[in-house]
């Protein structure tokens, strides 16, 4: 294969579709050889590489936040909308977030060559089943630049190779985090390969690399519904991801009512613009005189605009009416669908018809509600009496997470560490044949 090089940034008009086609498999290839040297690495060589990405990201503040800058900047040529803009930006704080989830990766024990069952056969064969990486990853994502860290940090850790491409609204902060990724591999001698970023805005490019199942043992594309459906559609290799995040929360009949306030404006305004955060309110009939005026009225004192079926209409003074389709939309802003239901039946019903099979919160002091509820709602994260917005990797102690699943094979959920590892049966004997 011919030998192409990766330039700083590489614009459609740069590329033909046989350097396309070159460049991909390059990357690729080196991703495979990449993960086969990182399957013997120790879970020291791996955090060795991990805190130097925290003494390079403390030390490259000003740079990663003047990149940043010129996306922001850029984001109206995009057409982003305020909550798209918000997952773009970078802060002082939110690189210290970055820190911490790199802190508490490291704190994770690594999870390769983990003995997950084993057992002694009648004929003395030791059968064990281990923990290995998935291969190599091909992580496809939008907007939110930290993710670079993230991905990179969680795949390495786990032993995988992982080529990342990030969407052109957050190229330049992508390419600054690559620049700290590379250095940080180098300086701790693993191989740079086991971390690529592609450096091409061209979305052939995607198209290539999704048919290399010969080199990608996964992708796992993280972003909106178009881009999960195309990636759905054309990869060749097996596909971890989530579709929208339609989330709900349901008010039962015996909700306490500060809780109810309190869990249903976090759900929905702490960030709007994120795939936990609360779509539509579901609110027992009991409480839709008592509870559901004051989380309306608190709602909307955040900025919320309400859309509302025909019985809360008439209690939500400057709502709108709700339509078929707003039930089952991501608004990812403030924006929220408001259901009044007869019984925890029909909640259930109505989120099983409309919801993602994401997260669904449920606020309740019964323990026989809380225990239907997440029995008989099917989402990857079923939450009582907190916020929906705890679905997520750090706050699930997974340390950060590549996505949120909302398949049931091979992953559901914050997919960590685990979530990015499969497992092989090792035998040990001494001469068995088998009769």
């Amino acid at each position: 294969m011919n030998t192409f090089t990766i330039y700083p940034k590489m614009i459609k008009s740069d590329m033909t579709e046989l350097d396309l086609a070159q460049y991909t498999e390059q990357l690729a290839s080196q991703a495979r050889d990449a993960s086969r040297k990182l399957v013997s690495l120790n879970g020291n060589q791996k955090n060795a590489w991990l805190r130097r990405m925290i003494e390079l990201i403390r030390e490259r503040t000003p740079d990663l936040l003047e990149a940043n800058a010129v996306d922001i900047e850029q984001a109206p040529e995009y057409g982003l909308t305020e909550a798209s803009i918000d997952r773009l930006r970078l802060t002082e704080a939110r690189l210290q977030g970055i820190i911490t989830a790199l802190e508490e990766i490291i704190a994770l024990p690594n999870p390769i060559g983990e003995i997950i069952d084993s057992n002694i056969r009648p004929n003395g064969l030791l059968v064990t089943r281990v923990r290995v990486p998935l291969g190599v990853v091909f992580f496809i994502y939008e907007s939110r630049p930290n993710v670079t860290i993230d991905a990179a940090a969680l795949c390495v850790k786990s032993g995988n190779a992982v080529i990342l491409r990030g969407g052109k609204e957050a190229f330049h902060s992508n390419i600054a985090f690559y620049k700290l990724l590379q250095e940080g591999l180098r300086d701790v001698a693993l191989p740079e390969e086991a971390v690529q970023l592609v450096e091409t805005t061209d979305r052939e490019a995607v198209g290539h690399f999704l048919k290399l199942n010969e080199y990608i043992d996964v992708t796992i594309p993280r972003g909106g519904k178009g881009l999960i459906e195309r990636v759905a559609r054309d990869a060749t290799m097996p596909v971890i991801k989530h579709f929208d995040g339609v989330c709900h929360v349901y008010l039962d009949k015996s909700a306490d009512p500060e809780l109810a306030e309190s869990i249903t404006v976090n759900s929905k305004c702490q960030r709007p613009g994120v795939c936990n955060a609360a779509e539509s309110l579901l609110v027992h009939i009991d409480v839709a005189e008592t509870i559901y005026p004051r989380v309306s009225e608190a709602l909307q004192a955040q900025g919320v605009e309400l859309r509302c079926c025909p019985r809360s209409l008439e209690l939500t003074p400057g709502a709108k009416a709700a339509t078929e389709e707003d039930y089952g939309t991501e608004y990812g802003a403030k924006i929220i669908s408001v259901k009044i239901v007869n019984d925890m039946d029909e909640a259930i019903r109505h989120i099983h018809q409309y919801g993602s099979g994401h997260t669904e919160s449920i606020v309740t002091t019964e323990l026989a509600a809380s225990e239907k509820f997440t029995t008989q709602v099917d989402s990857a994260a079923v939450i009582v009496n907190a916020s929906t917005r705890f679905n997520d990797g750090g706050e699930f102690g997974l340390g950060a997470e590549i996505g949120i699943s909302t398949d049931k094979f091979h992953a559901r959920g914050p997919c960590g560490l685990n979530e990015l590892t499969s497992y092989k049966y090792v035998a040990h004997g001494a001469g068995q044949i088998r009769e």
